[in-house]
């Protein structure tokens, strides 16, 4: 047994208690299709008290352990796999395990190569009555390389007191063999190793789809230091460092543009199908391309912390989590396995009971093990859910779990914030109104515009933002604000000068005001409705003093429509898509509008955070299967609530790749449908993996208890409907929708 070494373990906090972590370990990988190994690791870690959930594969080499900390730690858990005497890799030796898979993979095809070398070499001379010697010499090879992998699959699930399709194999090859049937039995070995091969094959060219991607990301950065360029290796890069890129070089590493202008080529990340222009102040990502201008970049993360680093790591974590028919299949393979065996002891022992000849009855027996053996129905939902994962990850759409494509492939409905999703998010300031009648008749708009952007400096809300901005681009002196506070979905307040400046919603001025006399407050609510009756967001502005306050006047900010939302709507319907609502904390006037222009069904204004959530379990209770579309931020929490949560623009947020179940890494809205539509072709491939399979099963079972049909045409059946289902589950490499 290989040392036992420790690889870099990684816990990420589960949602649903902050007591719950789950650490992924990646394990020894073991050949063949037996799995046995991983199902009884399973069964030992599941028996540790504070361990809540497992998934082991020797295949992926990954164990996902979810446990409750302050009842066991992660290091007991490492113990416990130790235990086992199953070896844990070093994250050093994860470049070479990769290498040694494909090796394994090269060697698995001579082997396959030379199974059907011996087999032809048998079946020829037996023909031709040659010399008996070369004939079982032909065979001796074609059993001992075709049951190479098979023998040792079977031999680890003895080990563990378990039974899978390996021994399966192996039993009806060796029956074949014992009653004068070497050719058959050959034959079921090699096509047993052939699609053994294929199947490795097809699941490691959708996880290579994805590892890909770090191949995109240059080695070297050339660094600014002292006014020259170095070139620098990019894990020496450090955040704040400043480095060079020219047209057709690719980024690589985070950062912001501080000097010149260009376009960048970032499909590789986000999926986006044109260069998005880029200047100082913008965002750009490691792994795209520049493809004009020379750019000056300041580097804001680090190599292992990038948004390519992010998506590989994800996708990776994602890929080692099964679907829920994955699961399922997984629960029943060990009974099943065990009722085949059944199934051929009885088809063995009741027509010998019957006088029937040894013989014919055993034969039949073998044809009958081979044909139930349920190969194509084990491999049927990998081959399509990691295909599917991997498709997503070169579009620019994250799946983080199997679980998530097949809930995409049910969503009834869908709700979406309105800003920053539905719109732009780049909400600007259209009016500043002064009210008439001001005791301080000599206040200007220039003066309130430069009040309520002191408050407005301290918030992160898009309003308060266009505040800013505005203030800015006039050149206003804004005085300093202290004592800022928020109340979340109403409004802020802060210090100014010698009083208390208010910036609310409706909503603010009857709780947070409610208890002061306010005047020129029937006016000032007058004039929000009539702004709002034009479509726009607006707020009050108040100075507070002594006890009283004073409307000073009014602010007014609009967003648009992001291009081609009213067309995702329409893509979404014609998906199925029965109902489609949109959430938002802005007036009802304003989101009715929005909603209008692009088509939405219902709209919930006025919301709060907590309100979007309660939103969200009404629509679940209504629709069952809901997804919850928002920028990842403050639409946590109705992410969280829904079905499937579906973040928008992960490639620069955090939040964003820790809170949703999908995450778009570009701002392209009509990646959504995208997202649906990939989850519906996977539902419908899975449904034909499935037919297929269970279909083959059925048929060739049926036919041989009531007529016989030879072990060649049974190994034939099984075996291709096995390579049939790997093949299609892979077509989803190619999705595009």
């Amino acid at each position: 047994m290989k040392s036992n070494q420790l690889i870099g373990t990684e816990n990420v906090a589960v949602t649903e208690s902050p007591s719950l972590s789950t650490c992924t370990i990646h394990i020894e990988r073991r050949g063949g299709r037996g799995d046995a190994g991983a199902r009884a690791l399973e069964r030992h870690l599941r028996r540790l008290s504070g361990v809540h959930d497992v998934d082991v594969s020797f295949r992926t080499g990954d164990a996902r352990i979810t446990y409750e900390g302050s009842v066991i730690s992660e290091e007991t858990i490492r113990d416990a796999v130790r235990d086992r005497h199953v070896s844990i890799q070093d994250e050093s030796e994860t470049a070479t395990d990769e290498v040694s898979t494909r090796s394994e993979l090269r060697q698995e095809a001579v082997f396959v190569g030379l199974t059907l070398l011996g087999m032809a070499v048998g079946l020829v001379t037996g023909w031709l009555e040659g010399p008996q010697l070369l004939m079982w010499a032909g065979y001796g090879v074609a059993y001992v390389f075709g049951g190479w992998y098979g023998l040792k699959g079977a031999v680890e699930t003895l080990r563990h007191r378990a039974v899978d399709i390996d021994l399966l194999m192996i039993v009806a090859a060796l029956g074949a063999l014992s009653i004068g049937a070497p050719f058959e039995g050959a034959m079921l070995l090699f096509l047993f190793s052939l699609s053994n091969t294929l199947q490795h094959y097809a699941i490691g060219r959708s996880r290579r789809a994805i590892k890909s991607l770090v191949e995109m990301r240059p080695d070297e950065a050339q660094v600014l230091r002292d006014g020259e360029e170095v070139t620098v290796p990019i894990d020496d890069v450090a955040v704040g460092d400043v480095f060079v890129v020219r047209p057709g070089d690719r980024i690589p590493l985070d950062g912001v543009v501080t000097s010149g202008e260009g376009t960048v080529d970032q499909a590789s990340l986000t999926g986006e199908s044109v260069p998005v222009p880029k200047e100082p102040g913008d965002e750009v990502f490691g792994g795209t391309i520049n493809e004009s201008g020379s750019l000056e970049i300041e580097v804001t993360r680090q190599a292992h912390e990038s948004a390519i680093s992010r998506l590989i790591h994800m996708v990776e974590r994602a890929q080692s989590e099964k679907a829920p028919t994955q699961r399922l299949i997984d629960r029943l393979e060990q009974p099943y396995v065990l009722g085949v065996f059944g199934l051929t002891i009885a088809a063995i022992a009741i027509p010998l009971a019957l006088g029937s000849e040894f013989t014919s009855t055993f034969y039949r027996a073998m044809t009958l093990m081979v044909a139930a053996s349920p190969c194509a129905v084990i491999i049927s939902t990998p081959a399509a859910v990691l295909s599917a994962i991997a498709s997503g990850g070169r579009q620019g759409v994250l799946f983080k779990g199997g679980e998530h494509v097949e809930a995409a492939a049910n969503i009834d409905a869908v709700a979406f914030d309105k800003t920053g999703t539905l719109t732009r998010g780049e909400t600007q300031l259209t009016d500043v109104f002064v009210r008439d009648g001001l005791a301080d008749e000599s206040l200007t708009s220039d003066e309130l515009l430069s009040l309520a952007a002191s408050v407005q400096a301290r918030s992160e809300h898009h309003l308060a933002r266009a505040t800013v901005s505005e203030a800015e681009a006039r050149a206003l002196d804004v005085p300093d604000a202290r004592r800022f506070q928020s109340e979340a979905g109403k409004g802020v307040r802060a210090d100014v000068d010698d009083g208390t400046i208010h910036i609310g919603n409706r909503s603010y001025v009857e709780t947070v005001l409610e208890d002061a006399a306010i005047e020129g407050l029937d006016p000032g609510l007058d004039r929000l409705r009539t702004l709002e009756a034009e479509g726009k967001t607006s707020v009050l502005v108040a100075r507070e003093h002594a006890g009283n306050a004073t409307v000073l006047g009014w602010l007014a900010f609009t967003d648009t429509v992001r291009p081609g939302a009213a067309e995702m709507i329409e893509d979404l319907r014609s998906l199925g898509v029965e109902h489609i609502v949109m959430l938002t904390g802005d007036n009802e006037r304003v989101a009715q509008q929005i909603a209008d222009e692009v088509g939405i069904d219902e709209v919930q204004a006025e919301l709060l955070p907590e309100e979007k959530v309660a939103t969200i379990e009404d629509l679940v209770e209504r629709y069952e299967n809901v997804a919850m579309v928002g920028d990842g931020v403050n639409d946590a929490p109705a992410l969280a609530t829904a079905t499937l949560g579906i973040a928008m623009g992960g490639a620069g947020t955090d939040v964003a790749l820790e809170t949703a179940d999908v995450v778009l890494m570009g701002d392209d809205i009509g990646k959504i449908p995208y997202v649906l539509g990939l989850g519906r072709r996977t539902r419908r491939t899975l449904t034909v993996n499935l037919t297929i399979a269970f279909g083959a099963i059925a048929l060739m079972v049926g036919t041989i208890l009531l007529r016989g049909i030879p072990l060649p045409l049974a190994v034939v059946g099984h075996e291709g409907s096995t390579v049939l289902v790997s093949l299609n589950g892979l077509r989803l490499l190619g999705f595009r929708e």
